[in-house]
Formats: structure tokens, sequence, C-alpha cells
């Protein structure tokens, strides 16, 4: 049976479209040897005395032999390797992972590039001479019973005399043609099972293919956070601001109106927060992720703190911006993070239903090194008996997590968990060395002693 089936695939082997294509692939390598040899042909003219290379097998040979170093100087060049490769892919049959993506990054990359350059270049100019002198002279061997023409010519009356004999040349003709279609298919075969090695991935490539899934990852995670963040804290302040306004909705509606603005004003922000964030998601651009527009410390914690009031919940909010004098002169990466863990605890706490909440945010130089530090407490979440041995969890869920790893990314920390009889998160986040003297508090909302903010 197995020999009846290597019968039955036979012929696709050397007849198939892949076949073919490979065949296309071996003369497209003696087309582009063709520039090579052509110099070559100058030289070894020149040494012969003005020969006729063409007119002379060993010239010929010497030309050709003499055109393949000069094919593997070219093919170091580091964009052959993925000419190459897209060229192997379409026509060699060889699946793609097996293959280096980009420009060889290392020596040792371009020189297998390079010896496939030459192998693929050598291999397809006898291929395609092949083809090119054989096919005409299997197709007069064919037809010389038939033709008398043909016959008569002195070469056809030397080889085929008598007259049974040019009833041979057929046979000749189709073993020749047989013979050029056996060369292509196994020279087709050979390069495809040396593609790998030759075009495969080195341990740069994995490398390099790794950290640009890891920088995708992180992307995409940057993103997963953003969306938590934002969508997260507007349900949160969403239904604590309608819970609120339904049970005053007929003794105070000047906080009715107060709760329905601020849920306006939240849905409006995250549907605009949500529509950049899928923007990115849709074009898939990792580089456009930190143009993403995200609200800071700096511009946006006031409208934070009157929407999370809005809902009834109190806010003690004491804001020491220290030696930066204002908090617009904090990094702009570190006071976006920074509005983002803020809004994460006052998520929890909503979600929670726990207040009132007290609120840090201080800049202070302790080694002479500022740092950003984000207190927030509040009392503790009643849990069922038995959850936990009757304790308040001490992890949080993804949300923390999330704001786990802003503050890991600019070398901070969080610790989120029981302080005394309250709920504390606490987040430090490095600001650099302090530059110096430092300027005295500028006047304005944020003024160096004293802790505006103070809310219901």
């Amino acid at each position: 049976m197995n020999g009846v089936g290597v019968l039955r695939r036979w012929p696709g082997a050397v007849l198939g479209r892949r076949a073919r294509l490979r065949w296309v692939h071996l003369v497209l390598g003696g087309a582009l040897l063709m520039p090579y040899f052509l110099l070559t042909q100058v030289f070894v003219g020149v040494a012969a005395d003005g020969a006729n290379v063409l007119s002379s097998l060993p010239l010929t040979l010497a030309a050709y032999a003499s055109a393949l170093p000069l094919a593997a100087v070219t093919g170091l060049f580091g964009l052959v390797r993925p000419m190459s490769v897209t060229a192997v892919r379409a026509m060699s049959g060889v699946p793609g992972d097996l293959l280096a993506d980009g420009p060889a990054r290392s020596w040792g990359a371009r020189w297998r590039a390079s010896a496939w350059w030459t192998l693929h270049l050598g291999v397809g100019a006898v291929i395609s001479g092949m083809t090119l002198a054989a096919t005409p002279m299997a197709v007069v061997l064919i037809l010389l019973p038939f033709s008398a023409a043909l016959r008569a010519r002195p070469v056809a009356t030397g080889w085929f005399g008598s007259a049974a004999a040019p009833w041979v040349a057929p046979l000749l003709g189709a073993g020749l043609l047989g013979l050029v279609v056996l060369c292509s298919a196994a020279a087709g075969a050979l390069l495809a099972r040396l593609a790998p090695g030759l075009l495969g991935p080195t341990a740069a490539d994995r490398l390099a293919a790794a950290e640009e899934r890891a920088a995708d990852l992180a992307v995409r995670n940057r993103l997963a956070r953003e969306l938590h963040d934002a969508v997260g804290h507007a349900l949160s302040a969403v239904t604590l601001q309608a819970g609120a306004a339904r049970r005053v909705l007929d003794r105070d509606p000047e906080f009715v109106r107060e709760a329905l603005a601020a849920i306006e004003d939240t849905t409006r922000r995250t549907v605009g927060e949500l529509d950049a964030v899928l923007g990115l998601l849709r074009d898939g651009d990792p580089a456009r992720a930190d143009a993403a527009p995200a609200p800071t410390l700096a511009a946006d914690l006031d409208g934070l703190l009157s929407r999370t009031r809005a809902g009834g919940t109190a806010i003690t909010c004491r804001q020491d911006p220290g030696p930066v004098g204002h908090w617009g002169q904090l990094p702009a990466i570190a006071s976006r993070e920074a509005y983002r863990i803020v809004q994460e605890g006052l998520s929890n706490a909503l979600r929670h239903g726990l207040g009132p909440v007290d609120l840090l945010i201080r800049v202070h130089t302790p080694d002479g090194h500022r740092e950003l530090e984000i207190t927030m407490t509040n009392p503790p979440a009643q849990h069922p008996p038995g959850r936990e041995g009757g304790q308040p969890r001490r992890t949080g869920g993804r949300g923390l997590r999330g704001a786990a790893e802003r503050a890991a990314l600019l070398g901070g920390r969080i610790d989120a968990g029981p302080h005394g009889s309250r709920w504390r998160l606490r987040a430090v986040l490095p600001l650099g060395a302090a530059p110096g003297p430092f300027p005295s508090a500028a006047p304005g909302p944020f003024p160096g002693a004293a802790f505006p903010g103070a809310g219901r």
C-alpha cells in the first residue's frame, strides 16, 4: 500500500502546482544571476585573449563559477533575507513559521542568507540553462520522424542516418524532457528542504519577536487598565449618584439636579475615553497608545472629586505639591498614573459603599529624592461571617492589581490593607532626584502649605 501511495503521489510531486511554482522560483534565481554572469563574462573573455565565452563550454563554466562569489557578497546585505523569504513563502511551499521575518540582525544570519542567495542563483541558473537548451532539442527530436526537413539536416543525418533510427528520436526527446522535469522537481525540493535552515529565525530573531510580543502585550494591558479604571469608576459613580438622587428626589431637588449633572458629566467623559481606547484597539497601532488622551492629576482631580461627592460620598482631600510647587509641574506620566490610582481608590470606596474617605496627596523628599505619595483611608468593608476567617480581605481585585502595575511601571509601590480600624490604600511614586534648592510654592489653588478641598 505504501508503494501504491508513493506512485499515486509521484505525478503531483513532479508535475503538480507546487512543482511548477518551484520551477518558476528556480528560473527567477537564474535570471537574478545574469547580471553577475555578464560581468564575469567580460573579465573571462579578456583573460582568454578576447575569446567568445559563450562559444566555449569551459569558458562559460569559468564565467559561471566566477559569478557565484559576487552573488555571495551581495547576499550579505540585510534586505536580501526578507526578499528571499517572501519568494520562498510564495513559491516553494515552505510554512511561514519556519522562516524569519525582517532583515538579518546578525552576521551569522547574514552569512546564512548569503549561502541561500548563492545556492538559489547557482542552482536556478543550471535549471534555467537546462530548460532553455534541452526543451527545444527535445521538441526537435520528438518531431524528427514526422518532418523531412528536419531529417535532411546534417546533424539529423549524422545521428539518425538509418531508416529506423529517426523513430528512436521521439523516445530520446521524451526522455530529455523528463530529465528536465525531474531535475527541476529535485532541485526545488532540495531548496525547500534547506530554506528553514538558511532562512529560518535565529536566536536574535526569536528574542526580537518575543520582545515585540511583550511590548504588544504591555500596550494591551495598559489599554485594559484604562478601560477598567475609566468604565468601572464611571459605573460605580453613576450608580451611587442615581441612587442618592432617587432617595432625596422629593425633599432635595437641588441635590438631585447636582447628581444628574454629575451623571451627565461622568458619562460624557467616559464615552470620550472609551472611544479613544477602542479607536486604538481598532487601529492596532501600539505606537499611538502612549499618545491616547488621558486625564491627569493636574487637570482633572477637582472634577473627579466633585463627581464623586455628587453621589453623597464625603471626601476630605488634602493636597501638598511640596517641592514641585504645583501639580502641573509633575512629570506627565506620573500625573496620569496618579490620577488613575486615586480614581481606583475612590471606585473601591463607592463600590462597597464605604465612607467617609480621607485622601492625602503630597510630594516629599526622603533621602533627597522626590516622591509622590497618595494615601486614602476609609472604613473597612464588612464581610459575611466566615469569609476569609472573618477578616477583611487583604488583596484587591483587578482594579488594585492594575493600580499596582501602574505604580510598578514607574518604580513605585502600592500597599492596600487594614490600617488600625480603617482600610488604607497607599501609593508611592518616585519622581527623581530633587533639583537643588526647591522653588517656593507658586500661588494658586494648590499652595504648598495649605490643604484645600475638604469636602462634605
